[in-house]
């Protein structure tokens, strides 16, 4: 079976990810780079550099993927769109609602597989307990709290921590629930001088009664990456760091007279820590995205599902901006 062509246009900290895991992938050859900013002393020998799209183009690519910044998503995925370009584009899929929804029709108009990284979604932690929430293992859910935080990130400049961090979390909350968004309440802070926030507090409502609640900052020196699923059984508590998931059981309350007039809540119950395969997020992501162009399963993140989460995301800017909740 031939290989299918690869390009990568970006070979900044996420780039260089995509590239060693596409040098790989079975199935795939990966046969340019652009990336202009790079010196001619730092590129690799063994894959052809090129200087523009153009030509990366007259090389020949059958997928793409991009990881550039985020202000660039809209012109060059039009442009591989146009090119017949199946293409993978690093979350968020654009910078607007606006240029979101183009990005989507271009692609699908062309008949392309256009998706997003939204990475989480590939993590094995998040991918457990989706099948478990889906069997119903935690009955009526009731709540989602995550927390996101770590050092600030140098190489973001042109988004603020809303677009770049707290989208994985209101993408994998809605992807684990299956719920999506009604309402959305923020407000934010500036505490390093940047032009964009670099702190968050959400508070959000899903369908059918799920409170979300999301922390996210680029201030904290301790990285955390942790999604936490409330219902009437217990909790979940995903961790993607270290890609487990552990399940907090609602203990039984003894039956007694005196326990019965005061006893208002649940207890602490069983903890079990599930034993699950821990392959790498992005070489699963990539996985996917080549089978999609080769028509053999669609389980990557659309850019249609990408373009919702960038409507919640505007929506989190906004509320803290006028200082008012969004309906959605």
């Amino acid at each position: 079976m031939a290989e299918l062509r690869a390009g990568l246009i970006g070979l900044g900290q996420m780039g260089r990810h995509h590239s060693r895991v596409l040098r790989q992938l079975a199935g795939v050859d990966l046969v340019a780079i652009v990336d202009p900013h790079v010196p001619a002393d730092q590129r690799p020998d063994d894959v052809r550099f090129c200087d523009s799209i153009e030509e990366m183009l007259e090389v020949g690519v059958d997928l793409c993927v991009v990881a550039t910044p985020t202000q660039t998503h809209l012109r060059v995925g039009l442009q591989l769109a146009a090119a017949g370009v199946h293409t993978m584009v690093e979350k968020p899929v654009a910078a607007d609602v606006d240029a979101a929804a183009t990005l989507a029709k271009a692609f699908a108009d062309r008949g392309l597989v256009g998706c997003v990284g939204h990475i989480e979604r590939f993590n094995p932690s998040l991918q457990e307990l989706r099948k478990r929430l889906a069997h119903g293992e935690l009955g009526e859910l009731y709540q989602v709290a995550t927390r996101r935080q770590g050092p600030f990130p140098a190489r973001i400049a042109d988004v603020g921590v809303i677009l770049d961090l707290a989208t994985h979390d209101i993408d994998s909350t809605a992807w684990v629930t299956g719920r999506s968004y009604t309402s959305v309440a923020a407000r934010t802070a500036h505490r390093s001088g940047r032009e964009h926030e670099d702190l968050v507090a959400a508070v959000a409502g899903l369908e059918g009664g799920v409170v979300a609640n999301h922390i996210v900052n680029w201030l904290s020196p301790l990285k955390e990456r942790v999604t936490v699923v409330s219902g009437e059984r217990g909790s979940f508590v995903a961790d993607t760091v270290s890609a487990d998931l552990t399940f907090f059981a609602n203990g039984v309350q003894p039956v007694a007279w005196d326990t019965m007039q005061s006893f208002q809540g649940v207890v602490q119950g069983d903890m079990i820590r599930y034993a699950i395969a821990k392959p790498e997020p992005l070489v699963v992501e990539l996985q996917a995205f080549r089978d999609a162009v080769l028509g053999e399963r669609n389980d990557v993140v659309t850019m249609q599902e990408a373009s919702d989460v960038v409507l919640v995301a505007t929506a989190m800017k906004e509320s803290a901006r006028i200082g008012t909740t969004q309906q959605l």
